[in-house]
């Protein structure tokens, strides 16, 4: 009785339901490719099973990329976590004191702007502001008289430019969500604060900041369970044969390896670990917030 008489809603649920199902549950089947040796013409069921089952797992263990990969994936994921997970915060904050209403909106339109260029426009504009013939960074470096740099081919800079142009492009999105929480912050705590004489930064520690925490760690659950995840379309883009070995990471290896290179069990095998390391990544995370705190996302 109760689905009938909410059936309202089951069915503006339903086309939600249809497209997980068709797009994210059916396809999990083809992870048994990392267990066949899979050729196309006979299909992923028509193909043997690997001999030994884990044949490609030990492959992707004993290549030379196996180190290099994990490290830059590991190395790149927590600079980003470490520099983009605050500053969003720290943007909702500040916006939050914000009393003039017409230099709040033009801020916050400033600031989420750059999100909605696309990652293909914003590598674009990295290459050509920091290229050493044509950019600007080449022009200030002649104008006062220094040899340019081209920092794209340095890489060392890679992670740098990386992490550091999506604090330009993102930040400004990503205080959204504390701005909502921020804004759901009774005004008569602030009163209250006030009559006792309480400061502009002790409201913010003791109002606003309790207020986020909540936010702050289900983000952080989730952001943990991407820890192995770096974008392959920006990190692609990126690449040159001179930062290779500091640029290649999870994601860019199992294109190369599945799509250039024609060996689809190998990137399966390569994707499911990765998978599989994020899995248990959130999971622990997830548990270790449940003991410290009460938020968790089960």
């Amino acid at each position: 009785m109760a689905v009938y008489r909410n059936r309202g809603l089951y069915l503006l649920l339903a086309p939600a339901v249809v497209l997980l199902i068709l797009f994210i549950y059916r396809p999990m089947y083809g992870v048994i490719l990392a267990f066949k040796d899979y050729t196309p013409s006979l299909g992923i069921m028509g193909s043997p099973w690997a001999d030994p089952l884990p044949k490609y797992f030990e492959r992707f263990f004993s290549s030379y990329q196996f180190g290099n990969t994990i490290r830059n994936t590991i190395t790149l994921s927590l600079y980003v976590i470490t520099v983009t997970f605050p500053l969003p915060v720290a943007m909702a904050l500040y916006i939050n004191q914000m009393r003039v209403k017409s230099y709040r909106k033009v801020f916050q339109v400033v600031t989420y702007l750059p999100h909605f260029i696309s990652t293909v426009v914003l590598v674009g504009l990295m290459l050509l502001v920091l290229s050493p013939s044509v950019g600007i960074v080449g022009n200030l470096a002649r104008l006062f008289g220094a040899e340019p740099v081209n920092l794209v081919a340095i890489p060392t800079a890679f992670s740098h430019l990386y992490v550091w142009s999506d604090v330009w492009q993102h930040t400004g999105w990503d205080s959204i969500i504390y701005l909502a929480a921020l804004s759901a912050v009774d005004p008569s705590l602030y009163e209250a604060a006030s009559v006792d004489g309480a400061s502009k930064f002790q409201k913010l520690r003791y109002i606003d900041l309790p207020m986020l925490v909540p936010t702050m760690v289900t983000l952080l659950i989730l952001r943990s369970g991407n820890i192995m995840n770096i974008g392959f379309e920006k990190t692609y883009l990126m690449q040159n044969s001179l930062n290779i070995m500091f640029s290649e990471v999870i994601s860019t290896y199992v294109y190369k390896l599945g799509l250039l290179n024609a060996q689809y069990s190998l990137s399966a095998a390569v994707s499911l670990f990765n998978n599989v390391i994020n899995f248990g990544l959130l999971v622990m995370v997830n548990q270790i917030s449940k003991r410290v705190s009460s938020n968790s996302l089960w």
